[in-house]
């Protein structure tokens, strides 16, 4: 929420529901920002853990106040709540953007969302607004009902399972794939049409295996996302506010953030912690 603005500032006002996702500043002249796509500024400013402008460094969502040039600044709808809403600068614009960009959000398009966890549950709820057919593709059996019957996926895929992947290849017009850990990336790439695309939008710590064949023999490609820009980020967040559209969370107090952590290393979480910064303040 606005609490005050500078004497220059146009675009908002005091009492403004906002939010400031994973960037605070860009060098604003490049090629890149004047495409709106600061996100890949070389000069880019990471709202959390990165040097300011005046040296100091950014503290990010673990903040009590932040002070911010209008220009990172995303005008939050009235109807979305602020809590739910939170997660979507970072989970839900990584998988807004790549679905406009590869041009994987046109409705009656079969889109395949590798994983079901907070970024991945984020793009079934977009996928799914947009019109897609959306199947799950995962390791884990136990996750199907909640794809399909919480999330409102329409199919679920076993990636161990070779008799239901088989049945499934080559009937994917997209994939988004969110996974950081190490995985094979052909049978991901089986399950897509001729001319398919595979996003990654996951971090490996190693490159994946040479592509080149499978990738030829279908005319298909594999590309990359990071976030989105600032206007893209409040096209994402107006969709969302237009089709309902909140990250699941489970709201927490700041001293619980260490066992949120420990929690988060075991994967126990559906599917981000929103740390509830107002009410944790203690006066003095």
């Amino acid at each position: 929420m606005v609490t005050d603005v500078g004497t220059k500032v146009t675009k908002f006002k005091v009492g403004d529901k906002v939010g400031v996702g994973c960037m605070v500043g860009s060098c604003r002249s490049c090629a890149n920002c004047k495409e709106d796509l600061e996100n890949y500024c070389p000069e880019m400013i990471l709202t959390y853990g990165a040097k300011y402008y005046d040296g100091t460094t950014t503290h990010g969502g673990y903040s009590d106040i932040m002070v911010s040039d209008e220009h990172s600044v995303i005008k939050i709808p009235d109807n979305l709540p602020l809590d739910g809403s939170a997660p979507l600068l970072c989970a839900g614009i990584t998988v807004y953007s790549p679905l406009k960009y590869y041009g994987l959000d046109k409705a009656g398009m079969h889109l395949g969302v590798v994983g079901l966890g907070g970024l991945e549950h984020m793009a079934v709820k977009f996928a799914k607004a947009m019109g897609l057919k959306v199947t799950v593709i995962s390791t884990s059996p136990n996750k199907k009902k909640e794809a399909m019957d919480r999330l409102g996926a329409d199919a679920f895929l076993v990636s161990r399972s070779t008799e239901e992947m088989g049945l499934a290849m080559g009937t994917m017009d997209g994939i988004i794939d969110t996974a950081s850990a190490v995985h094979a990336l052909l049978p991901v790439i089986g399950l897509l049409k001729v001319n398919g695309k595979l996003v990654m939008v996951g971090a490996p710590e190693k490159p994946p295996e040479p592509l080149a064949f499978p990738l030829l023999i279908g005319r298909k490609m594999v590309g990359e996302s990071a976030i989105g820009g600032i206007k893209e980020t409040q096209e994402m967040i107006d969709f969302a506010a237009e089709h309902n559209i909140v990250a699941d969370i489970e709201l927490i107090p700041m001293d619980y953030v260490n066992t949120a952590m420990e929690r988060l290393s075991k994967a126990d979480v559906k599917y981000r912690f929103v740390i509830d910064i107002a009410n944790s303040l203690k006066p003095f």
